[in-house]
């Protein structure tokens, strides 16, 4: 039970959208340009992938099944796949500039200071972008944020992870500026 009385049957993000949609509209603004905007060369997956990421460090249920089950449906891959790059993405089979970009964003969640200019470099030298390498730190602080909102609340989470698995299409689909909590 949440810490603040958020509507019936809607966990983690979404009960307090619905408890406070003025605030929502912005949080889920900054969502889509981050993770669903075209004009970036990363892709969804890699993007979703990163909140994923993220959120497995901040040991939040809800964030790192709701955006990992979208990392699935745009990766094409399983459960597993993403759960072994949470655990150690250095031996998981994806490029090296997405390995140096975990990287920074693993930095970015213990804090900012923590990014040190050794890995832009080396982010730099395997390809990416300054574009790419905003939207990893913005990205990262943006999840450090809604897992301690959705943690610091005391929000609830379906214990089911394929419940996450089944609805990753639809959030895909959905995006995040039409995002409908009581959906």
């Amino acid at each position: 039970m949440a810490y603040i009385n958020v509507p019936e049957g809607l966990p983690g993000i979404r009960g307090l959208m619905a408890f406070r949609p003025e605030t929502a509209h912005y949080i889920n603004g900054l969502a889509e340009v981050l993770l669903r905007d075209d004009d970036n060369t990363l892709s969804r997956g890699e993007r979703e992938l990163i909140a994923t990421y993220v959120s497995h460090l901040n040991d939040c249920f809800f964030c790192q099944n709701a955006h990992g089950g979208i990392a699935q449906h745009y990766l094409q891959c399983d459960m597993e796949f993403i759960d072994n790059i949470k655990a150690d993405y250095a031996a998981m089979p994806i490029s090296d500039k997405l390995k140096a970009l975990l990287s920074i964003a693993e930095s970015v969640q213990r804090g900012g200071k923590a990014v040190r200019p050794e890995q832009i470099d080396t982010a730099k030298n395997l390809g990416a972008t300054e574009k790419e390498i905003h939207d990893t730190v913005l990205i990262s602080a943006l999840f450090c944020m809604c897992n301690r909102y959705v943690d610091g609340l005391g929000t609830s989470a379906n214990p089911d992870r394929q419940f996450y698995v089944d609805r990753g299409k639809l959030r895909a689909e959905e995006g995040y500026l039409h995002f409908d909590p009581h959906q």
